[in-house]
């Protein structure tokens, strides 16, 4: 059945009204001429509508038809659900070759950002940032990677500790999501591209959990990254199949849509045609990803044994990070989140890069030691990233997301919390704003701060993008002035 109660009463007036061809239809919002015929109906779906069938639960993409109506004449678009987004990347940048010459909008990106250029339009490059909160206390030494991770979104100086008893702050993803979270199926979504399973020390005196996430509910309560895209899919669009039907769908190789393709035809026949070709093709897209994911978990082994939550993370890094960025997109057009944090790799990670000519571990490469060579390779792997998450921005503009496109409507933060990474330094962090938090951020700028500006004061201005509205982050003096 459609899993949604109707919402908005009698809906638009003038009901079953049908406009000839080339009739001009007249409201007291706009007119407009109508070269095919429209059917204008009673119906009103809710924002949060699902289609339900056994195992599965599919959220539908914002249509016409769940816009407000005043009347069947006057109908306009809802209002633009703004979207988080946050991106990290570890072992710091050369930063020399992300940082722009010139600040303002007569700029050039370097070579590391060249990849973003297409977008450019809903670019922010932002430097002069420091989070000194990372930085070690007194008689604390070693430790920066782990303390990087737990203040990118914090501002707060974590605890010092191996044990149990973690602390550190808020994330600022956390904060939205109290508010942003209300009206979703999930509050957020954590996804990562490395395995974080480590458990002890991960770093000199402190604890796993701290490289392990990014992202943290309380200041004791780091929250676990899901690296299994299939668990995420079914944590997005099922409805807790147990391992034994799992193994049958996946034997069967059905597709989760099939167990609502009869909702979808009754649906159908309710929609205009703009409205039946948005369902049309945002299904496609999630039959699409949902194939992906069986053709990544085919080359883990044909005779996986599932257990109870299902394996399947993909054996190309490559293919792995689209595909969590795609789940991502997926779940902000289906209205399932509105908040999401993605690690590419872990802090210290030593993943290799074959594909891109990088044969070294990335944490040996960003102690270069200032090495030509190895100062190349570093860029080399910082620019690869940079190239993933222009795709990402690739995708969400090419998404439709009411009168604009999911990028218009989101603000994603792409970066890390170390600057030079042969040097463990927390200054001049690598810091991108994307997107145009629905008309609040303004592209095409590098904006230069003072040396010594609070990353912390970007993330009371992010927040203030959502209308969720702190007086303070971690060690923040202000909002960062002009951002928004």
């Amino acid at each position: 059945m459609v899993g949604a109660r109707r919402e908005g009463g009698s809906g638009a007036a003038g009901a079953g009204f049908q406009a000839r061809a080339g009739e001009r239809v007249r409201g007291p919002e706009r007119t407009f001429r109508k070269e095919t015929p429209m059917i204008i109906t009673k119906m009103a779906l809710p924002r949060r509508t699902f289609l339900r069938g056994a195992g599965a639960a599919v959220a539908l993409p914002l249509l016409d038809a769940m816009a407000p109506a005043l009347s069947a004449m006057s109908r306009t678009a809802a209002a633009p659900v703004r979207r988080l987004a946050f991106t990290y990347i570890p072992n710091g940048a050369i930063m020399e070759q992300w940082t722009p010459a010139a600040a303002g909008k007569a700029f050039d990106l370097p070579p590391i950002l060249a990849p973003l250029e297409r977008h450019r339009d809903r670019l922010v490059v932002l430097s002069g940032l420091d989070s000194r909160p990372a930085e070690a206390a007194e008689g604390e030494g070693s430790g920066d990677h782990a303390r990087a991770s737990a203040v990118w979104l914090t501002g707060v100086h974590p605890k010092r500790t191996e044990g149990a008893d973690v602390r550190g702050g808020k994330t600022i993803d956390q904060v939205a999501a109290d508010a942003l979270g209300r009206d979703t199926q999930l509050r957020s979504l954590e996804l990562a591209a490395e395995d974080f399973t480590a458990v002890g020390g991960c770093d000199i005196g402190y604890s796993c959990s701290y490289v392990n996430t990014l992202s943290w509910r309380t200041a004791t309560t780091p929250l676990p990254m899901q690296t299994d895209p299939r668990v995420v899919f079914e944590r997005l669009f099922g409805e807790g199949l147990g391992a034994d039907a799992r193994r049958r769908q996946l034997a069967e190789d059905r597709s989760i849509l099939d167990a609502i393709v009869g909702e979808v035809g009754r649906l159908q026949k309710r929609l205009g045609a703009a409205d039946r070709s948005r369902v049309d093709e945002y299904l496609d897209n999630v039959r699409e990803v949902e194939q992906r994911v069986r053709k990544m978990e085919a080359r883990v082994g044909e005779h996986i044994e599932l257990p109870a939550m299902p394996v399947g993370v993909p054996e190309l890094y490559d293919d792995h990070v689209k595909l969590m960025y795609d789940l991502q997109a997926l779940a902000f057009r289906a209205d399932v989140t509105r908040v999401g944090t993605f690690m590419l790799a872990r802090e210290a990670s030593t993943r290799t890069y074959n594909h891109i000519g990088v044969p070294d571990p990335h944490h040996a490469i960003s102690h270069h030691g200032n090495a030509p060579d190895k100062v190349a390779k570093h860029a080399k792997i910082n620019a690869y990233h940079v190239s993933l998450f222009a795709r990402f921005l690739d995708t969400l503009r090419a998404t439709p997301d009411g009168d604009g496109t999911l990028l218009d409507h989101a603000l994603l933060l792409y970066g890390g919390c170390i600057g030079d990474g042969n040097l463990h330094t927390h200054t001049r962090l690598p810091a991108i704003g994307a997107g145009g938090a629905a008309g609040r951020l303004e592209g095409g700028r590098h904006l230069r701060y003072p040396d010594g500006t609070p990353m912390a004061n970007l993330l009371l201005s992010i927040l203030d993008a959502v209308d969720v509205h702190r007086e303070r982050i971690g060690d923040s003096t202000g909002r960062l002035a002009g951002l928004l």
